[in-house]
């Protein structure tokens, strides 16, 4: 199976082909529907994380949205 690089808050990542924002998330173990993902400096609704297959060289940046007051 091949490879890719992506990056991740400034950090690389090596996947397998064919992964989605879903499966990275899940790989990272975040699980909550609390995280805004922004792909190549566009935001990613959480409806499309399942169906946005990640590409060689993706720059993505991942916030957890926490709570509080």
């Amino acid at each position: 199976m091949s490879t890719l690089t992506v990056h991740v808050n400034g950090e690389a990542m090596e996947l397998s082909a064919g992964v989605s924002i879903s499966q990275l998330l899940s790989q990272l173990e975040i699980t909550t529907r609390h995280v805004a993902v922004e792909l190549n400096l566009e935001i990613v609704p959480f409806e499309r994380h399942a169906e946005c297959i990640l590409a060689d060289g993706d720059k993505l940046e991942v916030v957890t949205l926490v709570g509080g007051g």
